[in-house]
């Protein structure tokens, strides 16, 4: 029989779920170390808006792919998927169990299938024009990748302008639309069995007041003043992305207040989170935890700590 692959634990979901938290136990509880998979919270500045877990919530075990990166520099999912795979490696050179854990679904699949990213097709005038088009509205580049790669176009929404310009600069540049550069770039099996926990909430009500009452807290650590430093600042285009400053921009330029501005923060929030677990959702692999099933994170973690224990065979679903 061939030798049993090791575990990689995954902590996805949407946000406000409770990742950090349970990730950081199970950390605790099994001697590992948290690997990030959040496309926001790699950049330097970007701490409260991003929910980067501060040290009082890291309770000492190390994090990997934090806060890293200035706003300036551009950051793509080859370059973190190489930067995963080093930290994962690095963990388990040390004798550790690395625990992948964040809510960028992409990030999470690019590393749990070991996606190769081989001939990236980059055409920055290419890029600038389908942004310059985008900005009138990418329903019709949405409608445009469709034409060419349905399958792509179908796991998109049109607010996700970012991938929808990747997808048609890809297939324009090299020919070979995403969904094909993904069958082949799934050719290596990954070296390591993923076990992919999603947490998630039987009562969408309490996801939505969590978000609420994380943005809440957010304003009150300082938000609006780490948005507007960032705003105000060169910035690389992955980075204005971010949800939790770019809503907050019309309020500094005056033409709204700033309870309209927070409000569109927490619905953009809320949207955001749909479209987390809808990611998630199509996974055969994911195995979903409810957090309002559980009374305390204690509960939450031992039941993650049993999937994780579970033989092979009773892990998907």
């Amino acid at each position: 029989m061939p030798e049993a692959k090791p575990i990689l634990p995954v902590i996805a979901g949407p946000t406000a779920s409770g990742k950090t938290g349970l990730a950081v136990e199970l950390a605790l509880r099994l001697d590992g170390e948290v690997v990030s998979a959040d496309s926001m919270q790699v950049y330097q500045t970007l701490q409260i808006g991003t929910a980067r877990p501060t040290a009082a919530e890291m309770r000492g075990v190390p994090h990997h792919l934090l806060g890293f990166l200035p706003l300036t520099e551009k950051y793509s999912v080859a370059r973190y998927a190489q930067d995963a795979r080093s930290a994962i490696a690095a963990v388990r050179a040390r004798g550790r169990l690395p625990i992948l854990c964040g809510g960028t679904g992409l990030y999470i699949d690019a590393v749990t299938d070991n996606l190769q990213f081989a001939g990236e097709g980059e055409n920055p005038a290419l890029r600038e024009e389908l942004a310059h088009r985008a900005e009138e509205g990418a329903e019709s580049l949405l409608e445009e990748l469709r034409a060419v790669d349905p399958e792509t176009a179908g796991r998109l929404h049109p607010s996700n302008r970012g991938r929808i310009i990747r997808a048609l600069e890809l297939y324009y540049t090299t020919g070979m639309t995403m969904s094909e550069q993904l069958r082949f770039s799934r050719s290596v099996p990954p070296p390591f069995e993923a076990r992919r926990i999603v947490l998630d909430c039987r009562e969408r009500a309490v996801l939505y007041d969590r978000i609420n009452r994380r943005v809440d807290a957010m304003l009150a650590a300082g938000l609006l003043e780490e948005a507007e430093q960032a705003l105000a600042a060169p910035t690389a285009p992955t980075a204005l992305q971010a949800i939790g400053y770019k809503e907050l921009a019309p309020y500094f330029a005056g033409r709204i207040s700033l309870t309209e501005a927070v409000e569109n923060l927490k619905r953009s929030t809320r949207r955001y989170a749909k479209r987390q677990l809808t990611w998630f959702r199509r996974r055969a692999d994911a195995c979903f935890l409810y957090i309002d099933d559980y009374p305390d994170e204690k509960g939450l973690a031992d039941a993650a700590q049993r999937l994780l224990a579970a033989p092979s065979e009773g892990t998907a679903g």
